[in-house]
């Protein structure tokens, strides 16, 4: 089954020093690009945040409206370009997300879920490492009004999910994600 990917590339990483933290490398290579590769076989790639060069050339790119309104904003962004029935939405700084985790989502949503994702060790659900209904999503944030400044639970709490865990195995977790430079050095170590 076809699906789009919309990654979120933007915000202040303010943790990071208001670094561009999708720009950081793990292991050479930008984090978004490796977002990116996994989901090079995506019908869409969608990359919502501030202009940026280097970008294969079938990547459609878009920013929030306004700028600076937040991850559901940007969600409402991408979603706009998105022409697929499902769509997986991604943070930009998932390093060691692969196609088959990706795979995994897809085959995971049917007509009895809006979406799945992936819930780690601690039982938490991973908001930006997910598979969805493109009706969905578009429904909830209809139902929100002004998606700026909304928060990503606001949005996920109307929805019937579907959770999953990783395989297990010696590679990191898919949605390791890297806020801190302690994570920054954590994913280098792996």
């Amino acid at each position: 089954m076809g699906f789009a990917a919309v990654i979120l590339a933007g915000g202040a990483a303010t943790r990071l020093g208001g670094r561009d933290k999708p720009a950081l490398p793990v292991q050479g290579q930008p984090m978004l690009h490796r977002v990116l590769g996994a989901v090079e076989h995506a019908d869409q790639r969608i990359v919502v945040g501030p202009r940026r060069t280097g970008l294969p050339r079938d990547v459609l790119a878009t920013s929030e409206r306004p700028s600076g309104g937040g991850p559901v904003a940007a969600t409402a962004a991408g979603l706009e370009l998105v022409t697929a029935d499902l769509v997986a939405l991604l943070a930009a700084d998932l390093p060691y997300l692969t196609p088959e985790a990706v795979d995994l989502l897809v085959s995971a949503v049917d007509e009895t879920v809006d979406g799945a994702l992936f819930r780690d060790g601690d039982g938490r659900r991973q908001l930006l490492c997910g598979v969805w209904h493109t009706g969905a999503l578009h429904r909830v944030i209809d139902d929100l009004g002004d998606p700026s400044g909304r928060s990503m639970r606001a949005l996920f709490d109307r929805l019937h999910i579907r959770e999953l865990t990783a395989p297990a195995g010696d590679r990191p977790p898919p949605w390791f994600d890297c806020d801190t430079e302690d994570d920054l050095r954590e994913a280098h170590r792996r």
